[in-house]
């Protein structure tokens, strides 16, 4: 592994600057966003050396490497999901890239089903935490010390003081936004009454297939991460309805300039 890891970035070294710090990995309706990155240059994926490729509509597969906020940003455009029927070591082989790149700070964004009766169809959810019901963890197997420790902690997985300053920002700048636990599941289905129940039963606030693999990766490599949802339906009694793909996206694509300028303002005041 570590062999593949240091020839994709050997090759991806050259093209992105010694600089950057700052990644961003855009889910679900949410690749616009990349329309902000300034000076971009945009590398599919499948000309990257050992990466896998999305397969998902509303995953346009490219990383972007370009400027956010005044900061040099390495953004990708679409991400890998278990679902998909990729093992997890393949889910979270652009997190381990973008750790031996140099990135220090990791935003992750999401499309996700909101179990909280405060919720409405279009919030932003700042993720305060997560539950993992994914049948299989990212870092079961061989651990190389290199990489991280055996044994990570999680008692902080979504960085405090990010989280402050994205409150900060939504105050002074009259956005909504929610806060919540945000509870990853395989998929592909989308969840059944019973199941959006069970979830907030045991904590959940909001549903989703992916970031939670991302998010323990990037913390096992000392990668700061913050992490949104965009809640694209609901899972509340009485308020559940018939959902597709398509309907996810559009919700996500209508939130996302939101999100975006949030995202941008926070990367802002990044030191370094």
């Amino acid at each position: 592994m570590l062999e593949t890891l240091k020839e994709t970035v050997s090759w991806l070294r050259p093209q992105i600057p010694e600089d950057t710090k700052v990644a961003v990995i855009l889910g679900t309706g949410l690749g616009d966003l990349a329309g902000n990155i300034t000076d971009k240059k945009e590398i599919p994926y499948k000309k990257i050396p050992n990466f896998p490729v999305s397969t998902v509509a509303g995953h346009h597969g490219n990383l972007i490497v370009g400027k956010l906020g005044g900061k040099p940003v390495l953004a990708m455009q679409g991400r890998f999901h278990f679902y998909e029927g990729y093992d997890m070591r393949q889910v979270t082989y652009p997190v381990r890239v973008m750790q031996l790149l140099g990135i220090e700070y990791l935003f992750v964004s999401n499309a996700a089903g909101g179990m909280n009766s405060a919720f409405e169809v279009g919030d932003i959810m700042l993720i305060e935490d997560h539950i993992n019901l994914f049948p299989e963890h990212p870092l079961r197997g061989k651990n190389w010390e290199e990489l991280g420790a055996r044994f990570p902690d999680m008692s902080e997985a979504y960085d405090k003081n990010l989280r402050e300053t994205a409150s900060a920002i939504a105050k002074k700048h009259n956005i909504k936004l929610q806060y919540g636990i945000y509870v990853g599941t395989q998929g592909p289905t989308f969840e059944t009454p019973a199941e959006y129940h069970y979830f907030k039963i045991i904590g959940g606030d909001a549903v989703g297939m992916s970031t939670v693999p991302e998010v323990i990766v990037a913390r096992h490599g000392g990668i700061k991460v913050m992490g949104f949802s965009i809640i694209t339906d609901l899972g509340i009694y009485g308020k559940i309805v018939e959902i597709s793909h398509e309907e996810v996206q559009k919700a996500a694509r209508e939130a996302q300039p939101k999100l975006a300028f949030l995202i941008e303002e926070i990367i802002k005041q990044i030191n370094g």
